[in-house]
């Protein structure tokens, strides 16, 4: 054996161990960046993942939330005509068919029970009637001016002062309605009824007392109206606001004026919403109280006599409220209360109605 055979090669055992080095640096080299993408999509896809959970939970809870406000809303409305019902019952089943048919005076004292609804849901109706025939027009010209036709400057405050109505007591209508309006309305009421006396709206009251202080329908149906008309001026100005401007953009570009832009593409748009508003108003007047047992205090005939009194549902339920000492007298004012939910139950069924043939 020769030294050259047992000798070790410096330079090749350096170049060996250098291309072993290289052979792993480049190995590691070339799995680096694909590990790193790995690890960095296995990151993402649990980020995804977690977020995706915590989306169905939100969506669980906000869907639990939303369903368990209607059904307790539903509920609520089911519990008070329950209520109402069985509060009810025994009174009528005692007056039987009078409710619907009498039309004197509340007799509910001891064991005599005569009462009907005849004369109160026609004060009612008739007020609530007058209210929507004046505020109805008012309202959709506010909210056609504030949307349409004001400047930003103008309109705001506008739209401000009326939204503040909402917020008078109606123990304050009441009073403004039988100290300032309705004397003010007195020779306004003698002018109708002895040049329009010949109108079944202007006849001469039975009682004349009501022409002298101001405490007639007429008044009672202003006073609504003026309640009434903050509710459909928001609804109606909201839902005008909504129309897109592609539309009104459309119409201009068609050649139409600021008026047709109005009738083609805003008031289509939004008919709906005024129908809405305006049920909501109407809502507001059947049930009325304070303002309307301060202003008419007396039952009237049932003659479209816009110049007599009357009493509604509310303000006789409230103008006898201190008397509910036994389950039949209660029985039977409760009774009228049944009767106005069903009416308010029934006007915004009928107004739902409209609002879906006209979507259609």
């Amino acid at each position: 054996m020769t030294r050259s055979d047992t000798t070790v090669n410096p330079r090749a055992d350096r170049d060996g161990r250098s291309a072993v080095s290289e052979e792993s640096g480049l190995g590691a080299a070339a799995s680096g960046p694909t590990a790193s993408k790995n690890g960095a999509a296995a990151g993402s896809g649990a980020n995804r993942r977690s977020g995706s959970a915590v989306s169905r939970v939100g969506d669980r809870v906000m869907t639990t939330l939303a369903t368990g406000s209607g059904l307790l809303v539903s509920v609520v409305i089911g519990l008070i005509a329950l209520f109402l019902l069985i509060q009810a019952v025994p009174a009528l089943a005692k007056n039987g068919a009078n409710f619907f048919t009498y039309t004197g005076s509340w007799i509910v004292s001891g064991a005599t029970l005569e009462f009907g609804i005849p004369r109160q849901f026609y004060a009612t109706v008739l007020v609530s009637v007058i209210a929507l025939i004046i505020a109805m027009p008012v309202a959709l010209g506010i909210a056609l001016f504030v949307t349409e036709y004001a400047p930003k400057r103008l309109a705001a405050p506008i739209a401000y002062v009326v939204d503040l109505l909402a917020a008078i007591p109606s123990i304050v209508y009441g009073l403004w309605g039988i100290l300032v309006l309705g004397p003010a309305l007195v020779g306004v009421n003698n002018w109708l009824v002895d040049d329009l006396g010949f109108l079944p709206f202007f006849a001469r009251p039975e009682n004349a007392a009501n022409m002298s202080t101001g405490g007639t329908m007429m008044t009672a149906g202003i006073v609504l109206a003026v309640m009434i008309l903050p509710v459909i001026t928001a609804v109606t100005r909201e839902v005008f606001a909504q129309t897109p401007a592609s539309h009104r953009e459309a119409a201009l570009a068609l050649g139409a004026t600021q008026f047709e832009v109005v009738r083609y593409a805003v008031l289509p748009f939004g008919f709906s919403g005024y129908i809405s508003g305006s049920m909501l108003g109407l809502g507001r007047a059947l049930g009325e109280t304070m303002a309307l047992l301060l202003i008419m205090s007396t039952a009237g005939p049932i003659n479209f006599n816009l110049m007599e009194s009357g009493q509604t549902f509310a303000t006789v339920i409230a103008n006898n409220a201190a008397e509910f000492d036994s389950p039949l007298k209660t029985g039977a004012y409760i009774s009228a209360g049944l009767v106005l939910f069903a009416l308010t139950f029934l006007v915004n069924a009928a107004a739902r109605s409209v609002i879906a043939r006209r979507g259609k």
